[in-house]
Order: structure tokens, then sequence, then C-alpha cells
């Protein structure tokens, strides 16, 4: 039930032939006793009819007038009253045809809304009260064709999950070659971008909430598009446009010629949904990240420490704070200690924590026991992994509003997840977690300090010359390529610096990074070049998010000749 909410509405707008109060309400009635989560967008007249049937526990009530209606609808609102008016369009099922008689050109508000439900779906994902994954738009009326026994008692909807990765219509076949509830079959056709056949039913769809969000997109383009070249069917028809056109998003089961959707729950009922095959012409779309998907996948952190137990725990308390770092990944613990009594301490705090202990047998360095983490997944199932050094702190809801002095946010919520929904969208090789770091940022290309003096040449021929002690005031700026967005997080790709600083990595990136080539002496600046030079060619694909969530943050400091690099 938590998985999904059920999103609808219900308006007065005086259809001859079918009484509100007779008609529709003992519908809705019935509709009211579907056992699961729901948005209802309805008059303030039906606020009480709602609350004697239901609970604010499982339901949310958006007071929307008819006048609400014309509000969302406005951009469209015009063009689509024109239309409506207009005699061509009346008269494409003929002069005496059915169309004329209808209710979407007698009735002023019957087309924006049956053409906001899928506005009005996106709507409810940015409500999201429930917080569900997914959401399905069902028309208060549908027991007027769906027994409610299927709904009510035998619960069909709740396997209606299984069947809608990414996003379902339910169609029917539909033979024509004049129109589709009004909208010209040539035009229709051309939109399409191919023959029509089948049309989308607008009384039951949906799928994931990261679906919708393009889905919607999708439709107001079309519906925008179409309206404004002078055709107009119903939802249905934008619906049928977007099936055609992208078969691998917009999934289909195919109702019989009547296109009663009882066909469907029925189907749910015996477990017998049966899709239909997306042509091979159009690819499987890769970038839908489902939860089954994020579930399904496995995650390694690793932290590397070194002889102070305080600094660890004090890296560990910081993700207490964000307790997805410690509650969702399989925790490996590299110890790096010379000091027997940290060592031992370390083991104890491993296994309170469970972590997996692993003492690197003595004092292997930075880069040694990075080399050493990228090994041991690299030899793992695990599908991605972190690696943290114990000084790098997680930062929390504490820290909600600050910003880094680069103008960043230093705090997002559900970043665990997003850090991987993000690498399955754009199958990353790896993506740093900070923009801003000690003594450098993200900003400043800091692999120009450390390529050979032929490759700064090459890359940079107007400034190609190191200081001659620290840095350079004017070092050259990362060359960035394109900045995108996931669930309101936005990073950037292009020539992304590496650096020892927190990153998630894939298996593939991985091997590329660390295991194709080894080094005897593995330092930060030379993986910085060489990772620098691989990207120039292509071979790398990294990124950085444009905040900075995770904070250099030591609070132990070791002798100066214990510190090394490997």
């Amino acid at each position: 039930m938590n998985n999904k909410t059920i999103v609808s509405g219900l308006w007065n707008i005086g259809r001859d032939e079918r009484a509100f109060d007779t008609h529709y309400l003992p519908r809705f009635s019935e509709f009211l006793e579907i056992d699961a989560n729901m948005i209802l967008f309805v008059p303030s007249s039906l606020k009480s009819f709602i609350w004697e049937r239901r609970t604010k526990e499982n339901t949310f009530v958006k007071v929307f007038e008819l006048n609400d209606i014309k509000k969302l609808y406005a951009p469209h609102w015009s063009r689509t009253q024109q239309i409506r008016s207009n005699e061509k369009w009346l008269n494409i099922t003929g002069g005496n045809g059915w169309l004329k008689n209808s209710p979407q050109a007698n009735l002023e508000y019957y087309n924006p809304i049956v053409q906001s439900k899928m506005f009005m779906l996106h709507d409810a994902v940015c409500y999201n009260t429930f917080d569900s994954e997914y959401f399905y738009w069902l028309d208060a009326g549908i027991t007027n064709t769906v027994p409610v026994s299927h709904l009510v008692n035998d619960k069909c909807l709740d396997s209606i999950t299984k069947y809608t990765d990414p996003f379902l219509f339910l169609s029917y076949p539909y033979e024509t070659k004049s129109e589709i509830h009004g909208f010209d079959y040539k035009a229709i056709k051309r939109f399409a971008q191919d023959e029509v056949k089948y049309v989308c039913r607008g009384g039951l769809f949906g799928g994931h909430k990261d679906v919708i969000r393009e889905a919607n997109a999708t439709y107001y383009s079309t519906l925008s598009n179409t309206l404004n070249a002078g055709y107009m069917g119903t939802e249905e028809s934008i619906f049928s446009i977007m099936a055609v056109r992208q078969p691998n998003i917009y999934k289909r089961y195919m109702l019989d010629n009547n296109g009663l959707i009882v066909k469907f729950t029925e189907a749910l009922l015996n477990n017998n949904v049966k899709l239909e095959k997306v042509p091979i012409k159009f690819p499987k779309s890769s970038n839908i990240i489902t939860r089954d998907k994020l579930n399904s996948l496995k995650t390694y952190l690793y932290i590397l420490t070194f002889n102070f137990p305080e600094q660890l725990l004090h890296t560990i308390e910081s993700m207490k704070k964000v307790p997805e770092w410690l509650e969702v990944p399989n925790l490996i613990l590299l110890d790096n200690s010379t000091d027997e009594e940290a060592k031992e301490q370390n083991e104890q705090i491993a296994k309170e924590y469970n972590f997996d202990y692993i003492w690197l047998e003595g004092n292997k360095g930075i880069c040694r026991g990075r080399q050493a983490a990228a090994e041991h997944f690299h030899e793992s199932d695990a599908d991605y992994y972190f690696f943290f050094e114990d000084d790098m702190t997680s930062n929390s809801e504490e820290e909600k509003g600050n910003y880094c002095r680069n103008g960043l946010r230093k705090y997002i919520p559900n970043l665990y997840e997003i850090l991987h929904k993000i690498m399955l969208k754009e199958d990353f090789d790896f993506l740093k977690m900070s923009f801003t770091e000690v003594f450098w940022d993200n900003n400043i290309q800091t692999a120009w300090y450390n390529v050979p003096q032929e490759i700064r040449s090459r890359d940079w021929p107007d400034h190609d010359r190191l200081p001659e002690t620290g840095k350079d005031p004017n070092a050259p700026k990362t060359n960035f390529k394109n900045i995108d967005t996931l669930d309101e997080v936005a990073y950037i790709t292009g020539e992304v610096t590496y650096s020892n600083w927190p990153m998630i990595v894939s298996k593939k990136g991985n091997k590329k990074m660390f295991i194709d080539t080894k080094w005897d002496f593995p330092y930060e600046q030379t993986w910085m070049s060489h990772m620098y030079q691989m990207n120039k060619k292509g071979d790398l694909n990294p990124a950085v998010l444009l905040a900075s969530p995770i904070w250099h943050d030591r609070i132990k400091h070791y002798r100066a000749e214990e510190r090394r690099e490997n």
C-alpha cells in the first residue's frame, strides 16, 4: 500500500446524459472504498462526502474548483475553446456525426479536465504526501465499467506495480483512416511519426514517479504543439501519440475492442498481465531508475584509518547523523595503524559498527590504502563503492541552509540514494561527492600541475610553465561540459580532476582507474595525471556534484614523518 498512490478528481460540469447525483456520486462512493493511498482533486463541496468515507491517514484532499482547473490548464485554454467552436473541427465526423453532440464539443470544461489528468498526476508526484514510488490516475467513476469487487474486495491494484516499470497505458485496437476522438488521423499519424492503430485509455494510467515527471513534460509539449496546429481529440489522443513514439517508455496492455478496463483488472487478479512487445527498433530505456533496481544494487563503503581511533569515531559520528551511510552499504575498515593499542581499538570499533576489519599489515600509506580498496572491490560482487579517509566527514541536516566558499549547498537530503540514481542514469565511471575540497576546488584544473610537460604544452600552450614555488594564482580552470540535475541535485561533467576525496565509483570505472594500470609507487598526483589523460582520450567518464556535502575535519594529527603516500 505504501508503495503507490491513487490520484483522481471529480467535478460537476452538467453532463445531461449522466446526472451527477445519481450517476457519478454513487460510483465515487464505491471508488473511495479502495484500500490505497489517495490524492484527490475535488471542489470544496465534496470534502464532507470524502471524509465521511476516508481518513487523513491515507487520503489527501486538494481543494480544486473549476476555476483552478482553468488556471492549471491556462496555457491551453484559449486554443481549446477556439477549436471546440470551429465548424471545421465540429464537422470532422460529418454533418450529422457524433462529434457535434459530444461532451468535448458542448461542455466548456470537458476537455480542460480530461486533458489535465496528466498535470494533476504530476502535481501529486510533487506533493508525494505518502512517500510513494508509483502513482496512478484512476477515473472517479471507474466502477461504471470495473466491478467494485475487483478494486475493493479482491484488491487487484496490489499487484499493479509489477507491470508499470516505467509507465503503463491501457490501449484498445482502433482501426481508422478519418479521426481519433476528433483528432484528424493524417495529423495524428504525422505527430506520432507512425501508424496509430490503437487508443490509450485515460481511465487508468501511471507508473514510477521519476518517469511521470518525464511523461508530464512530453505530454505538455505534445498537447501544446497539437493544439497550436489546430488539432484536438482528448487526452487519449495525446497518450496514443506518446505510446507510438516511445514504446520503450510507455508500455501497453491491450484491452478488447470495446476498450473496457475490466479485462486488465481481471488479468491482475489472475496474474496474467501480458504487455505488448516493444518493437526491436526501440532500445530498452536504461535511464529509468526504479525502486527494485536501486534495491538490487550492492555497494561497499571503505574507510581508511591510521593510529587514531578517536579520529575514526569522529567520522563515524558524522555518518550516524546521515544514517544511510552506515545502514545501507557493506562496510569495510582498512587499517594502516602501527600502534597496537590503536589496532585493537579500531578492530573493536569495526565490530561495534558492523565493518569488516582488514589490517594492511603496517603503514602502507594513503595511496596504497586507496589501491587496496580498489583491488578488494574489483574482486567483489559489488556494483559501486565509496572511499573515505578517516577525516572525511559527512554533513548532516545541521548544515541545512549553509554553503561552502563556492556558494554550493553543504547538505543534501537523501544523498546516498541520489548518488546511485545519478550513476545509474549517466553510467559515470566516478562521481566526486564534493566540489569544494581543502586546498583545491574543482573549478581549478589541478592536473595541470602534475601532467608531463609535453601534455602541459599541448593542452595549455599559452600557460605551460609551472610556478617556481607554491600555487599559480592563474592556474587553468577546469573545462566543464554539461550540467544536469536529478532530484533537484546538480552535477557537472567534463575534465573533472581525480583526487582522493570521497567519490562513488562503478565497477568498470574502478577497473580503468586502478586495475588496468598499477603503479609501483602510487601517488595522488600520478593518478590525477593518468586519469586526466584518459579523460582527454575519451576513455574515462567522470562528474562532480555541484554541492559540498563532504567536509575535511581532522581532530587528531600524526607526526609529519608518519605521513606516507605509499
